[in-house]
């Protein structure tokens, strides 16, 4: 198997909106791996893509997420391939991918990236359900399609293949910084953001279409 290569990478982040991140289980941790990722991926010179569930019924990416990818595809199907994410990503062999719900948007899009022919890797930590055992079963069925799974340090330092890099001290000080770097989730209140209770059953219609 090859190691994940920063010259043949591009990474996508399906989903963080701030609507849907306060029913998701360890949100602020699965935020927390998002950002980690894209930090390293712009020092690296990897693009970075996200996606959106609906926006205009669920509001955008947290603006964290938003602020780091050179480009937000809106999506209403739930695979963001069929809404413009293969054209996106057209001149990438390799796919790093990460978001929420792991088992809805996040699987959807990961297995029509497999149909393309795109080799994969999923990033575990930075992907979130409501139930841990709907991440469980989603990792184990983007393993069983030709994903390989991945953890968010695995990536980092195959994209640096070398302490040589120019850029490794960079890199290594965002590693060691994770611990003490606490993402603040969306509160209750401010726009576009909404509490826990709300955000579960609009994650619950979203599935169902409702919004649009």
């Amino acid at each position: 198997m090859n190691r994940i290569d920063a010259s043949r990478t591009a990474l996508v982040l399906v989903d963080y909106q701030a609507r849907l991140l306060p029913a998701i289980a360890d949100a602020a941790g699965v935020l927390a791996h998002a950002l980690l990722l894209a930090d390293a991926a712009l020092m690296l010179g990897v693009p970075v893509v996200g996606t959106e569930q609906n926006p205009a019924g669920l509001g955008p990416n947290v603006e964290a997420i938003r602020q780091r990818c050179a480009r937000t595809l809106a999506k209403t199907h739930f695979d963001a391939c069929a809404d413009g994410l293969i054209d996106a990503l057209a001149d990438v062999p390799e796919v790093v991918i990460a978001g929420c719900e792991a088992h809805v948007c996040l699987l959807q899009t990961a297995l029509g990236l497999r149909r393309a022919g795109k080799v994969l890797w999923v990033v575990a930590p930075a992907c979130g359900s409501r139930a841990a055992s709907d991440h469980a079963l989603a990792m184990q069925r983007l393993r069983d399609a030709g994903a390989v799974i991945v953890g968010t340090e695995m990536v980092l330092f195959e994209w640096l293949h070398d302490c040589r890099h120019p850029r490794f001290r960079e890199v290594l000080a965002l590693v060691k910084s994770q611990p003490t770097r606490p993402v603040p989730l969306p509160v209750a209140g401010k726009p576009g953001c909404q509490g826990p209770a709300r955000a579960a059953t609009t994650m619950t219609d979203t599935r169902r279409g409702a919004g649009t």
